[in-house]
């Protein structure tokens, strides 16, 4: 929070609002320094441990991070603000602000640097500073990292977590020289990388990136958006020089694929109904590489496109990126295996004394990990149902109902009807917004980490 201080320095914003961060700084760490007192009775932490650890990490992080926006004035009430702070660690984007640009400068920052901070990890950034991280703190990476598995790019795990980083902010870097090159100005460039490298869609402007009238932006944010989706093991793979290795890879042909498709079906649609085709191509490719990376930019208003177009788009909302983004949703890696495990179950209808297993890459996927992906599902759809039967006691329509959580677990932002590109959260009763904090926080953490909190497997046992 030094960083948004300086913002408020900089830009001589009124007292109050730095001492809104100054004052978040003291309370964290007078926090940290008493939980410091108490020594550790364990230092081993096993794959139950790391769940919690997570969760737990997720929700105090958040609600330290919403009290700047309390105290500064910017979002008065705490559960707004709560629900901001939740949308911004989680890269979600979905907001209660009606007039962003009347915000300080800090706060503005604030809320996209949450975007970066949690678009790789809280707890993987930790791993990358913090000493004495090997072996147990692979069920932290585990717990955090989005995707059905995750393991070392080398062998030390903190080198792993380092080599993640130093690609993250890399890449980073050079979105905001190019932004900057684009004539969009050095503080927006800032904010808009943080939002796009963290895959969350928090802009500085009420319209977000339609704002900025840029041709040339859009197809900067678009590409980067794509990007920014794709694992970041294959982005260390090349910088070793294995190229080959990287267009064998199966869930990156799935994603490109399914970006191409979306692109071409909602282009020619829009193409036939309203625009010239060059205009249609353009808002089609962002749209879809904003939808389907789940950042949630928008240039347009899709919730008036053509029902086609808006049904690719609800889609892709499930879709999400690929595993080890900084994206949502379920993941192409977990759609292919779906996809490849109920064709091997039709095939074994037809034949019983069929063996054939799902491959990947060529490979054969562990019968754990397809089993995990169907449990995971099956736990998704719950969730989704309970949430939206919730949301449906405020009285809002059912698209307004049903779309607002499916956006929400899948760390999307804008959705459609009342919450569409041009709409927000704040009509939502505080009931609603919990519900949907938790599951942006239960979207983002692959649900298990939140469930094992209210776990009496969190209780330790003797022979743990």
């Amino acid at each position: 929070m030094v960083l948004p201080v300086m913002i408020s320095v900089i830009y001589r914003e009124e007292f109050k609002t730095c001492l809104a961060f100054l004052i978040t700084i003291v309370a964290l760490g007078s926090v940290g320094g008493i939980m410091k007192i108490k020594k550790a009775e364990k230092d081993k932490i096993y794959a139950r441990d790391g769940y919690v650890l997570v969760a737990l990490t997720w929700l105090f992080m958040s609600a330290f991070g919403a009290l700047p926006f309390v105290i500064s004035g910017a979002v008065p009430n705490y559960v707004n603000a709560f629900f901001e702070t939740v949308s911004g660690f989680t890269t979600t984007g979905s907001t209660i602000l009606t007039s962003i640009q009347t915000l300080p400068k800090s706060i503005l920052f604030w809320r996209s640097f949450t975007h970066f901070i949690g678009g790789m990890g809280i707890l993987v950034f930790a791993i990358a500073i913090m000493p004495k991280t090997e072996g147990s703190a692979m069920h932290i990476m585990r717990a955090e990292v989005p995707g059905p598995s995750v393991g070392k790019l080398v062998s030390r795990l903190r080198a792993s977590a380092r080599i993640l980083y130093a690609i993250y902010i890399g890449m980073t870097l050079l979105l905001i020289g190019l932004l900057c090159i684009g004539k969009m100005p050095l503080f927006d460039s800032v904010c808009t990388a943080f939002a796009t490298a963290g895959t969350g869609g928090f802009s500085v402007l009420n319209n977000s990136i339609e704002g900025y009238a840029s041709a040339y932006c859009e197809i900067i944010i678009a590409v980067f958006m794509v990007l920014y989706g794709v694992n970041f093991n294959l982005y260390y793979i090349s910088l070793k020089g294995h190229w080959r290795q990287i267009f064998k890879d199966e869930e990156l042909r799935w994603y490109i694929g399914t970006i191409a498709a979306a692109t071409l079906i909602i282009t020619l649609q829009l193409t036939v109904t309203r625009h010239p085709f060059s205009q249609s191509l353009r808002l089609a490719f962002f749209q879809v590489s904003s939808i389907i990376s789940t950042t949630g930019f928008t240039t347009t208003n899709f919730d008036m496109w053509p029902t086609l177009s808006k049904i690719v788009l609800y889609l892709l909302m499930f879709m999400g990126a690929c595993a080890g983004s900084t994206g949502g949703g379920l993941k192409i890696s977990r759609v292919a295996i779906l996809a490849k495990n109920a064709k091997r179950t039709i095939k074994k209808a037809f034949n019983p004394k069929r063996v054939e297993g799902v491959k990947m890459d060529g490979r054969a996927v562990d019968e754990e990990i397809v089993t995990g992906v169907v449990n995971f599902l099956a736990i998704y759809v719950i969730v989704i149902f309970i949430s939206v039967f919730i949301i449906a006691i405020d009285g809002h329509d059912m698209i307004t109902s049903l779309t607002s959580v499916v956006t929400c677990i899948n760390n999307v932002g804008p959705a459609f009807s009342e919450i569409g590109p041009y709409g927000n959260f704040t009509e939502l009763s505080s009931l609603s917004k919990v519900v949907l904090t938790f599951d942006m926080l239960a979207g983002r953490l692959e649900l298990i980490p939140m469930f094992m909190i209210f776990s009496k497997y969190i209780i330790p046992h003797k022979n743990a």
